[in-house]
């Protein structure tokens, strides 16, 4: 296929030209327009472990149930996508090196691509994050998505990033969640740092500019209470 990726990077949507017969899987939602004889169906997971099981896990870290399954006609097709929240996004081809993506990052794949979905232990629970994270492999391309700007850092040693502006990192990075250096766990929060992720190894990571929580929270205090 051919991506083109639009209006980056702050309203950016994906305009993917197919060969006859592609596949293109997505997050359920995703579609702005398409061909007309574009044919379309769902599937509740792609990767090992599928069926309504897989579907269930993909719910919990905060997924829709479905992909939506979006298949070229014999003189091929184009679609467009989007993510839900305003943002980038980030056009990866698999090739040796998989990924570790945060869950809600996820826009789409082509048909080669295998998703599968992990618990990262508690070292993830506890960050206050989405605890699941997708590991994707396989060869193909990848969409992902931010909220904000995505931007890359190669990591050669140690790296902290802030648990909320994780997108993806290369499987030849390692992680624990930890309190940002030189800062007790009292004062972490009273600053409100909260956790941070320290990465080890060599590898590249890519983070978005703003932490969708963070902004939930700020948008919400500013909300008048709901009256019946």
């Amino acid at each position: 296929m051919k991506v083109n990726i639009l209006h980056q990077p702050d309203c950016a949507i994906a305009h993917l030209i197919l060969k006859p017969g592609e596949d293109i899987l997505a997050e359920a939602g995703s579609m702005i327009a398409m061909n007309g004889d574009m044919q379309v169906s769902t599937t509740l997971r792609r990767g090992k472990g599928g069926g309504i099981f897989g579907g269930i896990k993909r719910s919990l870290a905060g997924e829709s149930l479905f992909l939506s399954v979006f298949r070229a006609p014999s003189t091929g097709g184009e679609i467009f996508l989007s993510p839900q929240m305003l943002g980038d996004i980030f056009h990866y081809q698999l090739r040796e090196t998989g990924l570790i993506v945060q869950a809600t990052s996820y826009l789409a794949c082509s048909a080669q691509v295998i998703l599968d979905i992990g618990v990262q232990g508690f070292k993830s629970f506890f960050s206050g994050e989405s605890f699941f994270w997708l590991d994707i492999s396989g060869r193909g391309d990848l969409l992902l998505s931010s909220f904000g700007a995505i931007y890359e850092i190669f990591v050669e040693g140690d790296y902290i990033v802030d648990t909320g502006h994780i997108v993806a990192f290369e499987k030849t990075l390692t992680f624990e969640i930890t309190k940002p250096p030189g800062s007790s766990w009292v004062s972490s929060w009273l600053s409100g740092e909260g956790f941070v992720c320290r990465f080890k190894g060599r590898g590249r990571l890519w983070c978005q500019t703003h932490n969708p929580q963070a902004f939930g929270q700020l948008i919400g205090s500013q909300l008048s209470a709901r009256t019946e």
